[in-house]
């Protein structure tokens, strides 16, 4: 990402109409994070875990964690190295509550399940990821039953706790009036109500809206910085370069050579994650988990088109059914995700395979990095 990022300053393309480099537009707009976390709040550091590693934390971490609270996610399916995240979730002295709109892998694991509103029951505040509008979700019908929306569980949970901080028992609206507050000038003059009768609203930047227009750039240079004096003093290398990864022939060479098949794994086109992956007619348009190989490896193996095959590594194992062909160049294998545990067969994903180390820089997940061999299952489901 710091090459491709470079290159546009290269030939001067940072701050034109058209150029520079999209990742996302929700840089656009800053809410005023600090207002609505209230950091000052916490009597002392907090611990944090990255979801990536989940399951290590889970088995390993000291001081031990005795309790689990799940929102917003389907750690069961979408965390990889699946067998440490299962193995840790399944720990008899875990205390696990999952809050959700429906059963789910995660759910399986759960001391208790509370019930969650979905969008059509709450508000919400959306801001862009590939727009410049922010959006208002109001609520279409009331919660059925029992369900309550995150916000509401955090307040009940505040009161059961005896916590008197007025800003935790914030409505949903006077939170979203927070976010709005923000000193960041794209949202000046954006309400509320303006929201609730429009139900959107355009960000104040100027048409056509270029990133960089000034020249400046959020660094401490100011300038797009190629050699990274802050990078150095991390630790890390100050230029962009090509560093080989962890799992492949230049990595780890032993590696390579017991699993040699690349492992890539796409978002499915009717999934977002492991959401709607439970819709019957989704699944039905998605088909079943497939594994993409070039027509040179599957010959190889003995594989014919819509075998079903096995997967592994030494994380773990998984089956699918082989679609044979040239999607794929040789060496390297696809398989769509997130499918559900319980709709795939041997209830395990291809997050059985994906490793949980992180990047060196953010602390990113390395799901396209995973090495694999493939044989023709004799297990039929």
């Amino acid at each position: 990402h710091r090459t491709v990022a470079c290159l546009p300053a290269l030939v001067g393309q940072y701050g034109v109409a058209g150029g520079g480099l999209l990742f996302s537009t929700s840089g656009w707009a800053t809410f005023d994070t600090a207002a609505l976390e209230r950091p000052d709040l916490r009597p002392g550091p907090v611990r944090s875990v990255n979801m990536i590693q989940l399951g290590e934390a889970l088995l390993r971490a000291d001081p031990p964690i005795r309790s689990l609270y799940v929102y917003n996610s389907n750690p069961a399916a979408v965390a990889p190295h699946q067998a440490k995240v299962l193995a840790g979730l399944r720990r008899d002295d875990l205390f696990l509550v999952v809050h959700e709109i429906l059963p789910t892998d995660t759910t399986d694991y759960a001391d208790i399940v509370l019930p969650a509103t979905t969008q059509l029951e709450r508000l919400d505040l959306h801001k862009p990821y590939g727009t410049l509008y922010l959006g208002l979700n109001q609520p279409a019908i009331a919660p059925p039953g029992e369900a309550k929306s995150n916000t509401e569980v955090f307040r009940l949970l505040a009161a059961a706790l005896g916590f008197s901080e007025p800003c935790l028992y914030d409505s949903d609206e006077a939170l979203a009036r927070t976010a709005l507050a923000s000193p960041d000038p794209a949202l000046a003059g954006i309400t509320l109500e303006q929201l609730r009768e429009q139900g959107w609203a355009r960000l104040n930047l100027p048409t056509p809206a270029v990133p960089f227009a000034a020249g400046k750039f959020p660094t401490p240079s100011g300038q797009v910085e190629f050699y990274s004096e802050s990078l150095a003093k991390a630790g890390h290398d100050p230029l962009p370069g090509y560093t080989p990864e962890a799992e492949s022939p230049e990595g780890d060479a032993a590696l390579a050579a017991r699993y040699p098949l690349y492992l890539i794994t796409p978002g499915a086109h009717c999934f977002l994650n492991s959401t709607f992956g439970d819709l019957p007619a989704l699944v039905a348009k998605e088909g079943r988990p497939t594994l993409e190989m070039h027509l040179a490896d599957a010959q190889a193996r003995g594989i014919s088109d819509g075998d079903l095959v096995l997967a592994w590594n030494e994380r773990g194992s998984c089956q699918f059914w082989a679609r044979v062909g040239e999607a794929v160049p040789p060496g390297v294998v696809s398989a769509t995700t997130v499918w559900w545990n319980k709709r795939s067969p041997g209830r395990y994903n291809a997050n059985a395979l994906t490793s949980d180390r992180t990047s060196d820089l953010g602390g990113g997940a390395l799901f396209y990095n995973s090495l694999v061999e493939v044989s023709k299952s004799l297990r039929r489901f």
